[in-house]
């Protein structure tokens, strides 16, 4: 068995690995003032020893795009199954050239994606996730990562309009009506909703134009089905995307 930890800035998944398919899956939000006790106790809560028996974990896989709390989850990992876990950064094998102009700053979350992409889908192909932010990661036909493009994830940009125009509230990230909002709500669920759909279309389409070639586009992350029902651009959801690429990083790595 094994245990994967993704540690957004947002959430972090966890997913446990047995008889070739993910058992379970569980979300819990990345909270930097949580210690080692705390995290254990929602983890370890989740994680019932009564359901799953965490004896048999042979092998733990972190990536992590929060580096405050990169103590914290390596510890709680370590005494939830007295296994040091395997960190995805300098040094772990990918099996994948990084052909940025700095490896290093690329963060792990994005090459772990760009692996699962490569391994499951094959090359080329795009991958856009929607987490904290939309990020778009290009793979070319000969399996290398090229790099890609970040911009502000939904969340982030329906806060900031909250904080920032003070005459607009919060609203649930919905499909609305139509795109012509009869009232605020409705226009704010438009620009996010149908706004977003447009970008990631167009951001696509320049992608692939500078790639030379059509190739696969696969969504990934928390809010990737809202924004897929809304344009035919993606070929796939992959909603354990992060977590397949833990679990071939850590195989590539035993």
């Amino acid at each position: 068995m094994l245990f994967a930890i993704d540690v957004g800035n947002t959430n972090i998944v966890l997913g446990l690995w047995a008889d070739e398919r993910w058992v379970k899956t569980w979300r819990i939000s990345t909270d930097l003032k949580r210690t080692v006790d705390e995290y254990y106790a929602i983890i370890s809560t989740l994680v019932d020893r009564k359901v799953y028996d965490v004896q048999k974990v042979s092998g733990v896989v972190v990536a992590n795009v929060v580096p405050p709390i990169q103590g914290t989850i390596e510890a709680v990992a370590t005494k939830l199954f007295g296994r040091t876990p395997l960190v995805v950064g300098a040094g772990v094998r990918t099996g994948m050239k990084i052909r940025t102009d700095n490896p290093r700053e690329v963060g792990s979350d994005r090459i772990v994606n760009a692996v699962a992409a490569l391994h499951i889908y094959g090359a080329p192909v795009i991958v856009v996730d929607f987490g904290t932010a939309t990020t778009f990661d290009v793979i070319s036909p000969q399996g290398d990562y090229l790099g890609g493009a970040i911009a502000p994830g939904i969340g982030i940009a329906a806060e900031a309009l909250f904080l920032r125009a003070a005459k607009l509230s919060r609203v649930e990230l919905e499909r609305p009506r139509q795109a012509i909002g009869k009232n605020t709500v409705e226009s704010i669920q438009s620009g996010l909703i149908f706004g977003y759909a447009a970008l990631v279309e167009g951001m696509v389409a320049r992608l692939k134009g500078e790639l030379g070639t059509d190739c696969r586009v696969i969504a990934t992350g928390g809010l990737a089905r809202v924004i897929a029902e809304e344009t035919a651009v993606f070929d796939t959801i992959a909603d354990n995307l992060t977590l397949d690429g833990l679990r071939l990083i850590y195989e590539l790595n035993k």
